[in-house]
């Protein structure tokens, strides 16, 4: 498309806009008519560990999506010569989960506990025993309730509690709205009724009961919307914060908004039944469409929806690239300080690469990436991790070898329940996230962990913003009577599938091997965890 009609399109508010809050950069993406990437913006940022919570300040929030945006502006009257003022649509999405409670007046009650967090097992195991149901650590219910033992003040004070997509949505329009994928995070669904499980909403109120809470559970909730529904327009307040300058419009529609799982499922076009994906940057997670229910509870896994609501089994976990991002920050600080520069992708290009000339069990090497804790493997808290025998075989393609397996170690416990327990059968896996940024690399690792094959989009780097532009579009956009999966399916993606690599048979027995080793070597990184204290 030429610039000149991109610029029109862009006047005539026939663009979408969709932002979204990940755990380490902000993302804003602008699509045509035609679902592609015209213009975008982004704002990095690090969550802060204070007191022993991980969390971002509302200064943070607030400094960043308005940095973003203003990037955004930026890029779109450098290309087009355009001043930003109205879209299509809009949408919002953030990193699913956490804790963000309000009082009647609408003041933070509490800092945001973010997905991060592993400080809520004493209520993740009581509800899950009540619930029958598994509630994980990070679920915004799991820190409702933890708040509530450990006799918080402020509990008795809530008028609403939301995450942080949630806030961000009723700060834009006044709504306190939520997209069913984004609530599936927070509460158990009843995916019949597309809303919160009704008996569970019960047994929670019966369980605070002597408690004396001015409020029932539904009540301090935000309400579930599906996707293609009006979440509401953007305020003349809400315009003011996102755009400080003046010129954005208020009255532009918005879609529910949704979590980074929901939006990684869209941007992959994995939401029809027998479809995944996988999501691999700070964390990973995979997300299975199911179409049969699960035998069982299983603590590793998480039950969801998608966007739609059609129940998705997720198995997610708080560490997956961060400690290999240090290795090869690392590796660059050794390169500059003999005098070499070195771009970036170009280094993690090479050393994902070398990865691959690396024995398939990884050559007895043994590496954990635990940051933070790791519900799946029972850690509240982590230490990242080296460790070899003497006679390992130590060279660079095995030690980056190592650090890609261990990066969906935690990963492929959850997903060994799935196909080896459970028997769900995926026709097919999309890998999205930087750990596919490289062609072929993470890809071949993860369809050895998970012995299926697994696609790459050419779309799969366009990420959750992409994914929330989308949804917001389908929401604008969409046919009478036609559903997202068929939306995407015809008219986003028309077909096309991806590149698709089978498992190699090597690989596959290789990473059992260094699985035996992993699991056995648990009680070194217990070790390190309790001797490393801070």
């Amino acid at each position: 498309m030429d610039n000149t009609k991109a610029a029109e399109i862009i006047k005539t508010a026939r663009t979408t806009l969709g932002i979204e809050f990940g755990s380490t950069r902000i993302k804003a993406v602008l699509i045509d008519e035609t679902y592609q990437t015209i213009a975008s913006g982004s704002h990095d940022w690090e969550n802060r560990y204070v007191d022993h919570v991980w969390t971002y300040t509302m200064e943070d929030i607030w400094t960043g999506l308005q940095e973003c945006y203003a990037d955004l502006k930026k890029d779109v009257q450098e290309k087009y010569g355009v001043t930003l003022t109205t879209f299509g649509a809009i949408g919002f999405s953030g990193m699913m989960h956490g804790y963000l409670p309000f009082d009647k007046d609408g003041r933070q009650l509490a800092e945001f506990r973010t997905w991060r967090n592993t400080i809520t097992e004493a209520a993740s195991e009581k509800l899950s025993e009540i619930f029958q149901f598994h509630i994980p650590q990070r679920w915004s219910v799991a820190h409702l309730y933890q708040s509530i033992l450990n006799g918080e003040e402020h509990v008795k004070r809530i008028a609403f509690f939301t995450t942080l997509a949630g806030y961000i949505h009723w700060q834009m329009t006044g709504k306190k709205v939520i997209g069913i994928g984004e609530a599936a995070g927070m509460f158990p669904i009843d995916s019949a009724k597309n809303t919160w499980d009704e008996s569970m909403l019960g047994q929670f109120d019966e369980l605070v009961e002597d408690k004396g809470f001015p409020w029932k559970l539904e009540e301090i909730l935000p309400t579930v919307m599906v996707a293609g529904e009006n979440a509401g327009t953007l305020t003349d307040e809400g315009a003011r914060l996102l755009d400080p300058d003046g010129d954005l419009k208020a009255g532009i529609l918005m879609c529910p908004p949704e979590g980074d799982a929901g939006t990684g499922m869209v941007a992959t076009n994995s939401v029809a039944v027998r479809t995944g994906n996988v999501s691999a940057g700070t964390s990973v997670f995979a997300m299975a469409v199911l179409e049969h229910p699960l035998s069982r509870p299983y603590e590793e896994i998480d039950m969801v929806t998608t966007p739609a609501g059609d129940p998705v089994a997720m198995v997610h976990c708080n560490n997956c690239t961060s400690d290999l991002n240090a290795w090869v920050g690392l590796f660059q600080e050794c390169l500059e300080t003999f005098g070499t520069k070195v771009d970036m992708n170009t280094l993690f290009g090479t050393l994902y690469n070398k990865a691959l000339e690396g024995d398939a069990d990884c050559g007895g090497l043994l590496a954990y990436n635990y940051f933070s804790g790791e519900h799946i493997t029972r850690f509240e808290e982590g230490r990242p991790l080296f460790v070899r025998r003497p006679d390992s075989k130590f060279n660079l393609a095995n030690f980056m070898r190592v650090h890609l397996c261990t990066s969906l170690g935690a990963l492929k416990t959850g997903m060994d329940i799935l196909t080896k327990q459970e028997k769900v059968e995926l026709d097919k896996m999309l890998g999205h996230g930087g750990l596919f940024k490289t062609k072929g690399v993470g890809q071949r690792i993860l369809a050895a962990a998970i012995d299926t094959p697994v696609y790459v989009m050419a779309t799969a780097g366009e990420g959750g913003a992409w994914g929330i532009a989308l949804l917001a579009s389908y929401m604008k956009n969409k046919a009478e009577g036609e559903n997202l999966t068929e939306y995407l399916a015809q008219k986003v993606f028309g077909g096309a599938e991806g590149e698709r690599m089978e498992p190699v048979a090597s690989d596959v027995a290789g990473y059992e091997k260094f699985m035996e080793l992993y699991t056995a070597g648990l009680p070194i990184e217990r070790a390190a965890v309790e001797a490393m204290q801070p």
